[in-house]
């Protein structure tokens, strides 16, 4: 997936006015990793994820 590694899966049907994806990742960012929330139209879930040790070099 680009150098990237997942942290977490969520589904794309979550409760309306939930965003669990974005707040684990918003959790992360003030754990001081750089998450990002993307799409994995495949299976329909949101992924958390942050770059590879591959992507930082």
């Amino acid at each position: 997936m680009n150098g990237r590694t997942v942290l977490e899966r969520f589904p794309a049907g979550g409760p309306r006015g939930s965003w669990p994806a974005e707040e684990f990742a918003q959790a992360r960012r003030l754990e001081g990793q750089p998450a990002e929330v993307v799409m994995d139209l495949a299976t329909d879930a949101f992924l958390v994820v942050v770059p590879g040790a591959d992507a930082a070099e």
